[in-house]
């Protein structure tokens, strides 16, 4: 049996694992003020809940999903996204009597992808479902509250990437052109295109091969197949993003992969990460609903990659908070230290106690456990009420050798102490 990761997952330790925390904390404490509450679905759900709403020619359903049998025969899913699992969440629960429903869950999801720097095959998302408003502010709260995170965040290099899917009538016209403009160059098309061609042709728009991109440049724009509602739509939403001084990109050639979406599709870019560039993505699935045989609901929401984000703030988001190390000398306080140790820990102070081999020796123990004060004491400070504060990292904001200080001060002056 290996004792490596599974390839595509990999172990969160320490300051990663602390940034992870940190965005999600940040993105929760944002989105409360924009009233939304949190959910948490189960990690896998019946495959036919991501069948039907995903869509058979994605390549999330065809390529990418961990689907297996369990012991009653049932095919169950690890679930590869969030969205139709919150919805399913929601007709279950009979939430459709109480809406609107405006929702935050984060957590692990599953797809059987090529890993690279950003992409696992258990990665971590974090989204938003706003269900039951079909005005279209609402699309631009969502992209609004997903603004406010990133800067809250601290991070300023993306992009915000926007384009109208149309309602259905205005889809039908488009995909009806499409099929005509791409049955021209078949031949020429990647095998999966061609599978999409009869299934979704939008799909193809959406395709990586070389090939067929350069197709695809030619192609017929959507923005010459909408009907006047649905441009009305598009427009309101680019209003609103104007009002909030929400800069964006008018991007003709971004299609969400999944066949929920209609109207509004956004995608948030950035240059620091290479191919693996959208940090958070979503729009609007005003059809999902009823398609998961719920009624009929509108919904918008977006998921970020939690994965990639990490990566963005891996320099800025560390644990900074002080730890300290107690060193007693003399094994007859070694009570007393263990005292001090968690009365320390009981006022909010990172700490550890260090009671094994000679003094030298727990030095070396508390640097090597990045500890960067240490307290020390033995008989003679004790029976002086005092302790020995110890600075053993170079750093301006610590005491620069070693400080007395006297014991009914020690948690004033430690917690004046800032790294």
């Amino acid at each position: 049996m290996s004792l490596q990761p599974v390839r595509g997952t990999r172990d969160l330790l320490s300051d990663e694992l602390r940034i992870y925390h940190r965005i999600i904390r940040t993105a929760e404490t944002v989105a409360t003020t924009y009233n939304y509450q949190p959910i948490e679905t189960p990690i896998f759900e019946y495959t036919s809940v991501f069948q039907r709403t995903l869509g058979e020619t994605s390549d999330i359903v065809g390529k990418e999903m961990y689907t297996f049998s369990d012991r009653s025969g049932e095919s169950i899913t690890l679930r590869p996204e969030g969205t139709a699992a919150v919805v399913r969440a929601i007709i279950s629960e009979g939430l459709t009597q109480t809406l609107p429903q405006k929702r935050i869950y984060s957590g692990p999801m599953f797809r059987y992808e090529r890993p690279q720097k950003g992409r696992y095959r258990q990665f971590y998302q974090l989204g938003i479902e706003c269900i039951g408003m079909a005005n279209p502010f609402y699309d631009v709260e969502c992209i609004a509250l997903a603004d406010h995170i990133l800067k809250t965040l601290g991070i300023s290099d993306y992009k915000l990437h926007i384009n109208t899917l149309g309602d259905t009538d205005s889809r039908m016209k488009f995909r009806q052109a499409l099929v005509s403009y791409f049955s021209k160059h078949i031949n020429n098309l990647s095998e999966d295109s061609k599978i999409r061609l009869e299934k979704n042709p939008l799909r193809i728009l959406d395709s990586k091969d070389d090939g067929d991109k350069k197709i695809c440049s030619q192609a017929p724009k959507f923005e010459n197949y909408l009907n006047d509602e649905s441009k009305e739509f598009f427009k309101k939403v680019t209003q609103g993003l104007d009002a909030l001084t929400v800069p964006y990109i008018l991007d003709p050639h971004l299609v969400r992969g999944l066949d929920y979406y209609c109207h509004t599709a956004f995608e948030f870019k950035t240059d620091s990460l290479g191919a693996q560039d959208t940090i958070l993505a979503g729009g609007r699935y005003d059809g999902l609903m009823e398609q998961m045989g719920g009624p009929s609901v509108p919904g918008v929401g977006w998921a970020m990659g939690i994965d990639r984000l990490a990566l963005l703030l891996s320099s800025d988001l560390k644990d900074h908070k002080l730890r300290i190390a107690v060193i007693p000398i003399g094994e007859e306080l070694e009570t007393e230290a263990l005292k001090l140790t968690q009365n320390l820990r009981e006022h909010n102070f990172t700490t550890e106690l260090f009671i094994n081999g000679n003094l030298g020796k727990r030095f070396k123990q508390a640097d090597k456990a990045e500890c960067q004060i240490a307290i020390v004491f033995g008989n003679d400070e004790f029976t002086q009420n005092q302790v020995k504060v110890r600075n053993l990292q170079t750093d301006d904001n610590l005491p620069n050798k070693e400080m007395i200080v006297d014991s009914n001060q020690l948690f004033p002056y430690l917690s004046s102490l800032t790294l």
